[in-house]
């Protein structure tokens, strides 16, 4: 791992264009639309993966694959939103379009997520789960992918990067905090995890939270949005250009690296995540109404890990400040479960919670640390692109890191969802509150909860040791970004009294 004293660093260089930083009512307002993301699917899914398989009795395997068709879809609708809102030309700007076009859409998906009919056979509820997965995670893709992008444009020096990053996590924190806390205190007191009556109601609740957030962020960001330059649209049709585009991303080693250990990085959390509720009622024996304070840990240890994330940035690569938050996931993955599975220490319910709730403390560092350094590092990379390749691709490239977080939510659920199958995890078990698991079945969960998760986030650890855009690289591409741009500037400037280039003309 590559570290470098705060003495040696450079200063920090000025915005490759020129704009101003973005003000801390201009970060907030920015920093609600994170709630599509984090309380749309990252913390709403764990619930939705208990309530069909525990609850409503759906085969694990079933629940894995409709949750994961979603990413397959990704796999197109990301690219193709990235590109699209790259080339967009409207008074709102490249950006807020798809992005206000989508708010009604994820409020109505996500309710109806949780509200299946009700009786229906088993064929027609995996088709409902599968339909609302789709909408839902497609919707959330056509706000997220811009949405993201439009934060790489509000800063683009390198420390001032990982502030809006950081200002995009806290939120998601706050988002993370309150649907958790609302759940577990409204819907799922008293067993109530255990009971399909408060779905439903919860569902619309995360719903209305959603479509509040994101039209504030709307609101708040759109004269912003429709100041930045729009460059000149490409000719042709969009499935004609865009696996020219797509080549053209994947030809940036440093994009591929990135990619490729996000992806399995965000696979092995969400293996972890979607069985949290199951290990939590079945192995450790905690109280439905006490879960709510081990995720409670797990917020707070994000919280000081993104707050931490920009300090340890000042003396050590970013990349150096992943390895370290991988490092804490896997030690957080094989510690008490490696421990419960030798029958070395087995606490059991209220004796349990303090050390999930450590564990999970550790674990939300490592996800700060992670969650802050990879978005900071694709606007990175985004910046080497345009000097490798002449053109800005920040929504191409945020799709891609859309993409791989939402790999927590698909592939990672499609393991669990197998895994569950595999070990015979009985489906009738979820409602009958109080019922121990067959003991060889909880050695199986725990096993695919913890160690199983740990040698894939290692995967992608061995990937992403060989990435190179430093401290130094960054401030050489800025540099020759700058360089490039006033050369272009005076050349335009000489024939046509100071008239800036069409692509970086203002609508």
């Amino acid at each position: 791992m590559t570290t470098t004293s705060a003495s040696a660093h450079p200063p920090p260089e000025a915005p490759i264009t020129g704009a101003a930083r973005p003000t801390v009512v201009r970060k907030i307002f920015y920093s609600l639309g994170q709630a599509a993301q984090t309380g749309g699917f990252d913390t709403a899914i764990g619930f939705v993966f208990f309530y069909y398989t525990a609850v409503l009795g759906l085969a694990g395997g079933l629940v894995g694959a409709a949750l994961a068709v979603g990413l397959a879809l990704d796999a197109v609708v990301d690219p193709m939103v990235g590109s699209w809102s790259d080339n967009i030309k409207s008074r709102l700007g490249r950006r807020m379009p798809p992005m206000i076009a989508a708010i009604p859409l994820i409020t109505i998906s996500i309710g109806l997520l949780f509200s299946p009919p009700k009786n229906l056979s088993q064929p027609l509820l995996f088709g409902w789960l599968t339909l609302m997965s789709v909408a839902s995670r497609a919707f959330i893709s056509l706000f997220n992918v811009p949405y993201i992008a439009l934060g790489a444009e509000m800063a683009t020096d390198y420390a001032e990067r990982t502030s809006v990053v950081v200002y995009r996590a806290i939120a998601g924190i706050v988002f993370g905090t309150a649907i958790t806390a609302m759940g577990f205190s409204l819907f799922f007191a008293n067993g109530g995890l255990q009971r399909a009556d408060g779905y439903p109601a919860f569902g619309w609740s995360v719903a209305a939270i959603l479509c509040a957030c994101t039209t504030l962020c709307c609101l708040g960001m759109r004269r912003f949005a429709a100041s930045l330059p729009q460059p000149e649209q490409v000719a042709g049709s969009m499935w004609l250009r865009l696996p020219l585009e797509l080549q053209e991303i994947f030809a940036n080693r440093s994009f591929r690296l990135l990619f490729g250990s996000a992806v399995i990085t965000y696979v092995a959390q969400g293996l972890n995540a979607t069985l949290n509720s199951h290990s939590f009622v079945f192995v450790w024996r905690i109280k439905s109404e006490d879960i709510q304070f081990i995720s409670y840990a797990f917020l707070v240890g994000i919280l000081l890990g993104v707050g931490g994330a920009p300090l340890m940035q000042r003396r050590l690569e970013k990349k150096t400040v992943v390895l370290i938050g991988l490092s804490l996931l896997i030690a957080n993955w094989l510690v008490i479960q490696g421990s419960w599975l030798l029958d070395l220490y087995r606490p059991i319910g209220s004796a349990a919670l303090t050390p999930m709730q450590l564990n999970s403390f550790v674990a939300g560092i490592g996800v700060g640390f992670v969650s802050v350094a990879y978005p900071s590092m694709m606007a990175d990379a985004a910046d080497e692109h345009e000097h490798l390749f002449g053109r800005r691709r920040e929504g191409l490239y945020f799709a891609g890191l859309g993409f791989a977080n939402k790999a927590a939510s698909g592939a990672g659920v499609l393991l669990a969802g197998v895994a569950l199958d595999i070990i015979r995890f009985p489906n009738d078990i979820g409602r009958r509150v109080g019922v121990t698991l067959p003991h060889e079945v909880q050695e199986r969960l725990v096993f695919v909860w913890g160690p199983l998760a740990s040698v894939v986030a290692v995967i992608s650890m061995l990937i992403f040791v060989s990435y190179g855009i430093t401290r130094t690289r960054h401030a050489e591409i800025a540099e020759a970004l700058r360089t490039k741009r006033a050369k272009e500037i005076t050349q335009a400037a000489t024939p046509d009294t100071g008239s800036p280039p069409a692509g970086l003309r203002n609508p």
